[in-house]
């Protein structure tokens, strides 16, 4: 057994030993367009792509009862106060803790049969290595990666968090200016570190850069890649600024000519910068990549000449959450167009439907409304889309059309998960039923463990209060600033 200590106060972890690397390596062609299927669960996404205007159904049940969810005044960022939803509850500290412990402990260091989805790598000079593997398609993806290091940030985990980095930077990253994802990381890998598609998927480019501010500014910052503030800067610029490069992908050697990941007309998050995507389906974007919760941290933090452009990417976003979703039920589409309407893929028209991705969409919402609470219109957005899911019943299935038409026979942990983030944002009393749904569940296992491995647990982070703003450190005074200042005393 090891102790790892942390410095948290609330989070303390005997853990064993990262399990041995997976030494499977998945054969695939790569996806269209960066990806068909970026988020896995429980099962394979229909492709159905009704959308409509209908009534929501009529309520199974009647709403639990409770006292109201009382979203916060003031954001988190200006309070520092973040709310425990579980100890509004009556659970006790310690037991949450311990719960976030168990999801933790499995999921980063558990058995690599049934539970865990990190994976020990090897060395090289920059240390050890670890991957976060999706293990029903055999696959690593850069989103999990990005969530895996956000993770072990917020709960102070300083061993995993670098031997991820390591492992992105190692395998992932394109260092080579000639090549068009230069700048980026490519967003599926083998777990033997060879590529399957080259093409990035922003949503992780987006975590990784909040991850490194964020352990810059809890752990302080080091040398070559762990120093995280030049790394988080340099991702910023080059998702915003990155000049259009024409080259060779994949091992096809597909042509084509990848651009910034942000649409600098639209300031919003594009679902891929691949101009081939851009002749078969026009530029468009995905609504669960859009995080005006971190947009605002790095018009705080990021490149100077940028931060407008990151305020105003915020502002954005949230006039954008209110577009894209349905004005009844509060779902919004896998992908959309810039102007919010549901985006069908050429390979895959169930893109304009509720599915997998759009699970955390409510999640990027709740959580801009928790630390910032600066549009009451996302308190509307989670009082509509819970009193959606509320009328579904206590059962209810993971892939709806817009108007509200179930297209799966399943569940999802990674969506119940999501919905009790959404309870941050909520009003009404019915929120409370997402926040236990939430509580009574344990981390998953199997084959599907992966997606919703890493949802479930994000989600006890921010119900419990622990997923934070890590503020940078107080620095202190220059001798000569410091002098100057005693002698106007």
């Amino acid at each position: 057994m090891l102790t790892f200590p942390v410095a948290s106060s609330w989070f303390a972890l005997t853990v064993l030993a990262c399990a041995p690397s997976n030494q499977g390596s998945q054969v695939g062609s790569p996806a269209q367009a960066s990806a068909v299927n970026q988020a896995s669960s429980a099962a394979p996404a229909s492709t159905s792509s009704q959308t409509g205007a209908a009534e929501a159904p009529p309520a199974a049940e009647p709403a639990p009862q409770g006292p109201a969810l009382r979203p916060a005044a003031k954001g988190a960022y200006f309070t520092g106060e973040y709310r425990n939803l579980f100890a509004e509850l009556g659970h006790k500290p310690a037991e949450i803790d311990a719960k976030i412990t168990k999801a933790y402990t499995q999921l980063f260091h558990g058995d690599p049969k049934e539970e865990a989805v990190m994976f020990a790598a090897g060395k090289n000079a920059n240390g050890p290595k670890a991957y976060i593997m999706d293990i029903g398609n055999n696959d690593v993806r850069s989103e999990g990666m990005s969530y895996g290091m956000m993770i072990a940030v917020q709960v102070d985990r300083k061993d995993d968090f670098d031997a991820l980095w390591n492992w992105a930077k190692s395998h992932m990253y394109h260092a080579d200016q000639r090549h068009p994802g230069f700048g980026y990381f490519s967003w599926q890998m083998r777990p033997d570190g060879t590529a399957v598609d080259e093409n990035p998927a922003p949503d992780a480019e987006e975590y990784f850069a909040t991850a490194l501010f964020f352990a810059s500014h809890r752990w302080g910052n080091g040398k070559g890649i762990y120093d995280y503030r030049k790394e988080a800067l340099g991702l910023l610029d080059a998702m915003k600024n990155r000049k259009a490069i024409a080259g060779a992908v994949n091992a096809n050697k597909r042509k084509t000519t990848l651009h910034a990941l942000f649409n600098p007309e639209h300031k919003m998050v594009r679902f891929t910068p691949d101009a081939d995507n851009f002749a078969k389906n026009g530029d468009h974007t995905d609504p669960s990549y859009h995080l005006p919760a971190f947009y605002e941290l790095w018009a705080a933090w990021g490149p100077e000449a940028d931060r407008a452009f990151w305020a105003d990417a915020a502002k954005v976003s949230r006039d954008f959450f209110v577009k894209t979703t349905h004005p009844k039920t509060g779902l919004a589409p896998d992908y959309a167009n810039f102007d919010g309407t549901p985006k069908a893929a050429s390979w895959d028209a169930g893109t304009a439907n509720f599915r997998y991705d759009a699970f955390r969409t409510a999640m990027n919402w709740a959580v801009d409304a928790a630390w910032w609470a600066k549009d009451p219109r996302e308190i509307e957005l989670s009082d509509r889309i819970l009193a959606f899911f509320d009328a579904q019943g206590a059962e209810y299935k993971a892939n709806f059309t817009l108007d509200g038409k179930p297209i799966v026979d399943h569940g999802s942990l990674g969506l119940v998960a999501m919905n009790g983030v959404a309870a941050l944002a909520a009003s009404q009393p019915r929120g409370w039923r997402f926040v236990k749904d939430v509580y009574s569940r344990e981390p998953p296992t199997g084959k599907w463990r992966y997606y919703d491995g890493m949802l479930y647990t994000m989600s006890l982070l921010h119900l419990s209060g622990k997923f934070r703003v890590i503020m940078p450190q107080a620095q202190p005074a220059a001798p000569a600033a410091a002098a100057a200042a005693a002698g106007k005393r």
